[in-house]
């Protein structure tokens, strides 16, 4: 445990600081996450509040920040167009049930299991989604029902500019396209003593100003007098729809890719910095609590989030108190400036999500994939890409998963990897035996984290026929940030596997 003796000199000084900025940086998100969402704007910023207050006093990553994602943006969306807004409080209530289960039964590590290729393929669909359904934001309509629906309906809205009739329609797209000028120009452009002002809060601000100052006719933010008015509480048949076995398989998918989304998100964090590692069952037991209250109160679902996680840590923050400041002050803008947010164009918080939505499609990753892994990686990252636009999230999770069983096909016999760890005075030594494939990544990163630290290793991998990429990222992310620190590791094994891991 961190005693305040461990704490760098000035680290409350520092939190302080990082939770204005991660609270500049969640606003805007919170507030467009919801909207996508296809529920109230408020819903967002009380999974806001919960994430920093509560589940940032509890969490096993304590640089991480929770609250509402992009990447659950589209099954909520299509749960409230289906079942209704009612619904979807029990739902989360169950969800973060499972979540909270697995954590107790620590299960946290085999999330990190699944395939980077699933992953990234879900991340970038959903954010594909985003931008066709925020693109209709953008001229002050609502998205269509699905997202094959919103993209046919793209060339309808284009066509449907009158130039030489500037009205609602025009105007909001224009407050649209500033928006996301601002958001872009300011990352390209701003000052180094302005890095930590996050592009988003730029762009909302000056579109909000120009609608302001021009008192122009376009859709605004719609959000209570009081942030008490978005708390539904739970009545006596708040339980009633999970009679409904569509909406039990539906709580099943928000636990697994919620936990999924956090637990990759953390592990990403705990790159950023040399501080406190995550511990992997109280992130998800942490989220758990966290579902349940947001489910209690009919809020979003909320996960760990990479965008706002690296700004906390990027502004320098030391411990879980920015997180949890970040919460409050958004507890208190909402109490004492709803009126600020009410002249907020819909438009702009469009142009937010267009940006944040197009940021996920990276094709990076799947590149990346295709060069140092080759075709089937990238086959299964393009397969869940596609299912998840064409059909639903969670058709095209499962395609995934199942596509990458076939990567365990040729290591059959061979699939129990053994991992035998000596310590001397001097060095430690692991050797691994068997396929490292992604059934492997639990048990091999629970070994690596184990190691002691700062002590010389080697790492044999003579008895390794394969890795897949699974763990061939895992080793390669791990490696990285050991040398980083200035740490001996020698490996040894075959070309071809030192090639991969120092790719």
């Amino acid at each position: 445990m961190t005693t305040a003796a461990d704490k760098p000199k000035g680290w409350m000084t520092r939190d302080i600081a990082a939770s204005v900025v991660v609270f500049l940086v969640a606003m805007p998100l919170c507030m467009g996450i919801a909207i996508a969402s296809g529920v109230p704007p408020e819903k967002g910023l009380v999974t806001g509040i919960i994430g920093g207050l509560v589940v940032g006093l509890f969490a096993g990553s304590p640089l991480q920040v929770s609250g509402p994602a992009a990447g659950l943006a589209v099954i909520v969306f299509e749960l409230v167009r289906d079942h209704g807004l009612s619904a979807l409080g029990p739902i989360l209530v169950l969800a973060g049930l499972f979540q909270l289960t697995a954590g107790i039964f620590r299960l946290g590590g085999w999330f990190r299991a699944i395939s980077p290729a699933v992953v990234h393929g879900m991340l970038a669909g959903i954010g594909a989604l985003i931008v066709v359904g925020q693109f209709h934001t953008l001229f002050d309509a609502k998205p269509l029902s699905s997202g094959l629906a919103n993209l046919a309906a793209v060339p309808g809205r284009v066509m449907g500019l009158d130039p030489s009739n500037i009205a609602g329609t025009e105007i909001a797209l224009g407050i649209g396209l500033l928006t996301i000028a601002l958001m872009i120009g300011w990352e390209k452009l701003r000052p180094t003593s302005m890095k930590l002002v996050p592009g988003a809060l730029i762009g909302v601000v000056g579109a909000t100003l120009v609608a302001w100052l021009a008192s122009l006719n376009v859709v605004r933010v719609s959000v209570p007098e009081s942030i008490a008015a978005a708390v539904a509480v739970p009545d006596a048949g708040f339980l009633a729809p999970l009679t409904n076995p569509a909406l039990l398989l539906s709580a099943v998918a928000i636990a697994f890719i919620a936990s999924a989304e956090t637990l990759l998100s953390a592990a990403a964090v705990d790159r950023m910095h040399d501080g406190v590692r995550t511990d992997y069952n109280k992130e998800l037991r942490a989220q758990g609590i966290g579902n349940l209250l947001c489910g209690a109160a009919g809020a979003l679902p909320m996960t760990g989030v990479i965008v706002r996680s690296s700004a906390n840590v990027q502004a320098g923050a030391t411990t879980r108190l920015s997180t949890v400041l970040h919460g409050v002050w958004i507890l208190g803008f909402v109490a004492l400036l709803p009126w600020l947010l009410r002249e907020i164009p819909m438009a702009a918080l469009g142009g937010v999500l267009v940006v944040t939505g197009a940021r996920l499609i990276s094709l990076k990753h799947v590149t990346h994939l295709f060069a140092h892994y080759g075709v089937l990686p990238a086959l299964i990252w393009a397969a869940t890409f596609v299912l998840v636009v064409t059909t639903d999230l969670l058709t095209g999770v499962l395609a995934g998963l199942a596509l990458s069983l076939i990567e365990l096909a040729p290591h059959v016999r061979r699939l129990n990897l053994k991992v035998d760890t000596n310590h001397s005075a001097e060095r430690s030594h692991v050797r691994l035996d068997g396929a490292a494939t992604f059934l492997s990544v639990p048990k091999l990163n629970k070994t690596l984290d184990a190691l002691p630290e700062g002590k010389p290793l080697t790492l044999e991998l003579h008895g390794v026929p394969a890795i897949d990429h699974s763990c061939a990222e895992l080793l390669r992310e791990w490696l990285g940030r050991q040398r980083k620190r200035g740490y001996e590791v020698e490996l040894l094994g075959s070309s071809a596997h030192l090639h991969r891991l120092a790719a």
